[in-house]
């Protein structure tokens, strides 16, 4: 469980977390929406120390982040993986190259161990016959694949996606809020997505927070977040004709 409790962050006269409390679960899907300046980009680097809150505390699993020696944050940080927005693969390594990196710089394992974990993360994620294959050479959606199988490479218990299917169609979104929501739920790892994809809100939203202007304004489900009477929520949700068609299907 990662907790985050009475957070406040500021960048001069800008107040951007205005006393955030939430808590995010192992073993759910835990998403932040919200509107572009709500505050969930800083809270999601918050929440992974890049930003030190002027006030509050986050806890992993009952440990204060601030409070770490170097060596148990040195450790917390082996213990977490990260999908970013752009994937963020090296250009110039193999698809096995990419995911075995992490074990390289960070693992005790033997060359055969290495080589075991990199071929069982690519079979997880359906990345079967890539690995000789650069990132140029595969689609947008396998190389998020490639990523999501680099983050969960070093067996992680917090698992971080930071807009996970920005730039990928429709129906390859759905695939990797699938992929993400499955080995979330497989390994019991404690997932937080930050994503303004609606699509995933419905497809894997086991909790979801919705913020704005540095408030946390509402938090359920993806069940609850249909049937929501927050006016922001309305707002932010309902937007498209579509979403509004499904309001009043389940009114």
């Amino acid at each position: 469980m990662i907790q985050a409790k009475g957070i406040h962050k500021s960048f001069g006269s800008n107040d951007v977390l205005k006393g955030v409390d939430v808590d995010f679960h192992q073993g759910e899907t835990n998403l932040i929406i919200g509107r572009s300046g709500s505050g969930k980009t800083v809270f999601l680097k918050t929440i992974l120390g890049l930003h030190e809150p002027d006030q509050g505390q986050i806890l992993y699993d009952g440990e204060v982040l601030g409070e770490m020696s170097k060596q148990r944050f040195k450790k917390l940080r082996q213990e977490i993986g990260m999908v970013f927005q752009g994937g963020a693969l090296f250009d110039s390594m193999t698809v096995a190259q990419n995911i075995r990196f992490p074990l390289e710089m960070f693992s005790t394992m033997t060359e055969h161990e290495m080589d075991q974990r990199v071929k069982f993360v690519m079979d997880r994620v359906r990345l079967e016959g890539a690995d000789t294959k650069f990132p140029s050479e595969i689609s947008g959606g396998m190389q998020k694949r490639v990523s999501i199988a680099r983050a969960i490479s070093m067996s992680p218990k917090y698992l971080f996606c930071d807009e996970p299917n920005s730039g990928l169609d429709p129906e390859t979104a759905i695939v990797i809020d699938q992929l993400i929501h499955e080995i979330t739920h497989e390994f019991g790892m404690t997932t937080i997505v930050n994503t303004h994809d609606m699509n995933s809100v419905l497809e894997i939203g086991d909790h979801v927070v919705f913020m704005k202007e540095g408030h946390k304004v509402w938090e359920g489900n993806s069940s609850q977040v249909l049937k929501s009477t927050n006016a922001d929520v309305e707002e932010y949700v309902f937007k498209s004709k579509l979403f509004k068609q499904v309001r009043q299907a389940l009114r």
